[in-house]
């Protein structure tokens, strides 16, 4: 064998067993590649449109009165409770200096009960469909000359209710008082009727004759 072939033999081999210990030493990473995941984008911000209506919201019912105005007492009760009796929206005022502010409650009807067994249409002989307005009693003077003769004595004055009926002579505004605290109705307690009585308006206008 030629001897000058020796040398690059083994420059050869030696860069081989180079290379062998480079893949020993060297770690192999054999893990899979892990995912990155991107965060979620934040949702949009709710913006008021400034060219958008307002919402608007039902106003809660208003309740008619039955009765408004200045009334001669009808009945000896009416006489001695008030006398001539004003009533306007949020009082009721008597000729005798009697004053009962109120605040209007309910439209109820006859056949309603203001308690167990007692219907408005029965103590105020009016029919079962009448409409009866119920106010309740805020606070109260009583008549100057005679303080027993509020509508509940020496009592406070619960509830006060009334009815308006058209005869032949006018209207009639019937008119009870009640006394307790809680709503007039079947299951009420403490209820009870203090006083009935009834008011005259103006005379109806004469039917034309032909």
């Amino acid at each position: 064998m030629n001897r000058r072939l020796f040398p690059a033999v083994g420059l050869l081999a030696a860069a081989v067993l180079a290379m062998a210990a480079c893949s020993q030493s060297a770690p192999v990473n054999t893990a899979a590649p892990q995912e990155t995941t991107a965060a979620a984008p934040a949702p949009p911000k709710a913006v008021p449109d400034p060219d958008a209506e307002p919402v608007s919201r039902a106003s809660p019912p208003m309740l008619t009165p039955v009765a408004l105005g200045t009334f001669d007492p009808g009945n000896p009760v009416a006489q001695a409770t008030t006398g001539k009796l004003t009533i306007d929206d949020l009082e009721m005022k008597g000729e005798n200096g009697s004053l009962y502010k109120t605040e209007r409650v309910a439209i109820v009807r006859g056949g309603d009960q203001y308690s167990a067994g007692q219907t408005y249409g029965a103590t105020m002989q009016v029919e079962a469909s009448q409409a009866v307005e119920l106010r309740r009693v805020i606070e109260q003077t009583p008549p100057r000359e005679t303080p027993a003769n509020a509508f509940c004595g020496t009592q406070p004055t619960g509830f006060i209710a009334l009815a308006k009926v058209s005869e032949g002579s006018g209207d009639v505004i019937k008119l009870i008082a009640l006394q307790g605290s809680d709503l007039p109705a079947a299951s009420a307690q403490g209820v009870g009727l203090c006083a009935s009585m009834f008011y005259m308006g103006k005379a109806l206008p004469d039917k034309a004759t032909s």
